[in-house]
Parts: C-alpha cells; structure tokens; sequence
C-alpha cells in the first residue's frame, strides 16, 4: 500500500447515523485520486470489520429541487415545484423534489462510503448514496459504495448526471432508480460479492402517478456487471426493468453464470410506441451489450412472454451477444473477447457521454481510471497503489 495523503475520513455513529444535505444546501466532498474522502463506520475506525460487514450506519442523501413523479401533498402535478415527496425513514420534515432541472446539490467527487445502509424501520432503508430530485447542476464522479446493506446507488427522481462509479458488494441492488429519474451513467463497474446482492439494476416508476410524466428515462454506458448470487426469490434476474421505465444501455459487459440476465415487466415497459406527450420513449434499447447468463436468459412478465423480451434484447444486432464467455481480468478489466466487439457512441443520446470505441467499463490494462482512490476487498482487488483494504484505514 503506498503513503497517502488522505483529504478526510469521516466517521459515523452506529445506526441510524446518516448525512442529509437538505434543499438550498449544497455537498462539497471533492477528493483527488491520491487523496480520497472516505465516508464510513466507527468500527471500521477501530479495525473490527471483516469482509461480509455491513449496514453498520445510514448513508449519504441528497436532497434537491428537480422534478419527481411521486407526490407527497394531494392534488399536486407530478413534475411541478409543487410536486415534493418526503425522504424514507426521516422523522423530521425532509422533502425533495420541485421544478428545477437544473438545481445543484453540490460536488461528490473521488469519495468511498463504506460499510452503510442501516435499515430505519420496515421498508424504509438508507443506501450508501441517495439522490433525491437531484438536479443536473450536480457533479457527482468517482464515487465508490462498499458493502452497502441496501443498495449502492438509488435515485429518486431528479435529472442526474454520473460517471466512473464503482459499487461492490451490494446486499440488495447496485444501481436502483425510480420515481420519474431521467439519468446518465457512464463507466459503472459493479461487482457482488460471492452469496449477496439480489439486481444489478432495478429500474421502476411503479407509483400511483404513472403513466403522468415526468417518466423514467435511464441512460446507462459502459458498464461491467459481475453478479456471484443466484437471486430466484427476489427479482429473479441480474437486470430487472418495470414500471413502464424507458432505459437504453450500451458498451455493457455482463457476467451472470447463475442468474437470467434481463427480465422485462409490464407491457408498458415493452411497448414500442414513442409518444413525446408521455414522455414515453419506446421499449428499452440495447447497443454492443454483451452477456454471460443462466438458464433461462430471459424473463417476461405482467403480461410480457420470456421470448419478447428476447426479442428486445435482439441477439446478433446491434453487436448484442448473449452467448457471451467472458475473459475479463481481475474482474473488470476487458480481455480479449470483450475487444472484439466495438463500441456504441452514446453521444448519440446525450451530449454529456464520452465517445467510447469499446464495451465495458474498463478498456484494457492501461485504462486506470479506478485505480488510487478505491479500496481492495476479497470481491475485488484494485491494485496495490491504492488506499488497501476496505477493512482498515491508512495511517494518516
């Protein structure tokens, strides 16, 4: 491990401790590679844990003013400034949403949370980060979860914008979004570990609301997907779309050898209509995504069969594949398989992508965009130039 210089470890208290920037506040946890911020439990202070630790606090919320489809007072427009909903599990008045696309909720930037998502009471958990109508006026890269009891990432409406975020060892999903969220992710690696986890990616707006705008339109780029845990008895697949969300993903390597890869819910999720007055986008799409599943590899339900989400996946265009065998190194880092198929250019969907010419997260070896502010874990190891086990501090 090399002599680092650490930007701020911040400790929390066990359980129900958690940091919520509320409305007009704004977050500056801004890190360098070499300097991280690491958000984490009193225990993992006092060198106790070990590596299935976790939930041993909250989590980090933001709270913003963009647009949400889940209203909290009677009456109000989805959409709307008038539109609030109140965060899970708060005792204390501590609402999000509004009419501000734009609004900001400050700057995450090369930070580790470690060891979170304390559960508040029944249904009403904490993540390691959550969004809540999170404007796109806010940076948020570089950020690493680590064994969040919960999810890792979950969003609630709001116009988000992310990259390079890494999430491992996730106990229920890594990537959660929900509630009207219209989002960009880019470089996203995310790896269970061996016996947790149910979905890689839950996406819903399942609310009373529904089909009112705003909708949820996912945008996910360059991802690697490592699932080691079968989830039958939660949503049965490593990716599950619900909900009549729109999602698009491109450049994705995904490696589920026990699990069905993709399951597809509702016919309002699948149909193919485009309709710009419900925001409605189409069934979802899939460019250079390639799949290494289980039996069977796909699953259909609420009134959509297993082979029309085959259908939608579109094995064999699009450089789709989903025969895939992978040959990543370390886990994430593409081989020489991965190299054979090219890269979507995702510009085409939004500005704020990269123009990438390869799947996955992780080009190639030489691609080290990860390296220096993550920790290692038995999940995934990440080098040796870096902060070193996500069960100890450094000495500062």
């Amino acid at each position: 491990m090399r002599n680092s210089n650490w930007a701020c470890v911040v400790v929390f208290g066990v359980g129900a401790s958690w940091l919520a920037v509320n409305r007009g506040n704004k977050i500056q946890a801004v890190g360098t590679a070499d300097a991280p911020i690491v958000f984490t439990s009193r225990e993992n202070v006092l060198g106790t844990n070990v590596e299935d630790s976790s939930g041993q606090w909250g989590g980090i919320v933001l709270i913003g003013r963009a647009p949400i489809s889940d209203c909290f007072v009677a009456g109000a427009t989805p959409g709307t400034a008038s539109c609030q909903a109140q965060t899970e599990g708060a005792v204390d008045p501590a609402r999000y949403g509004g009419g501000a696309p734009d609004d900001s909720s400050g700057r995450m930037s090369y930070v580790q949370i470690r060891y979170s998502g304390f559960v508040l009471s029944a249904n009403q958990e904490l993540q390691s980060l959550t969004l809540e109508g999170v404007g796109s006026g806010t940076t948020l890269d570089h950020i690493m979860s680590y064994n969040s009891s919960d999810d890792a990432f979950e969003l609630f409406g709001g116009r988000a914008n992310m990259k390079y975020l890494v999430a491992i060892g996730a106990e229920d999903d890594s990537l959660d979004t929900d509630s009207g969220v219209k989002a960009n992710f880019q470089y996203v690696i995310a790896i269970q570990r061996q016996g947790f986890g149910d979905s890689l990616i839950e996406a819903d707006s399942d609310d009373p609301s529904f089909p009112q705008v705003p909708r949820q339109n996912t945008r996910l780029v360059n991802f690697t997907f490592v699932q080691r845990k079968s989830n039958a008895a939660d949503n049965r697949a490593t990716m599950l779309l619900r909900g009549g969300t729109d999602y698009a993903m491109a450049n994705g390597v995904v490696v589920s050898p026990g699990n069905p890869c993709l399951r597809i819910d509702g016919s309002d999720t699948a149909t193919p209509t485009i309709d710009p007055a419900t925001e409605e986008a189409g069934a979802p799409l899939f460019r250079s995504v390639l799949m290494q599943c289980g039996s069977p590899r796909y699953i259909g339900s609420g009134g959509v069969s297993d082979q029309t989400v085959a259908l939608l996946f579109g094995n064999g265009a699009n450089e789709n594949n989903d025969a895939f065998s992978s040959t990543l190194t370390g886990g994430y880092v593409n081989g020489s398989n991965e190299a054979r198929t090219p890269g979507f250019d995702a510009k085409a969907w939004a500005a704020y992508f990269d123009t990438t010419s390869y799947v996955g997260a992780v080009r190639d070896a030489s691609d080290l965009w990860y390296a220096r502010w993550t920790c290692n874990s038995a999940a995934a190891d990440f080098g040796s130039d870096n902060s070193g086990a996500c069960t100890s501090l450094p000495v500062i």
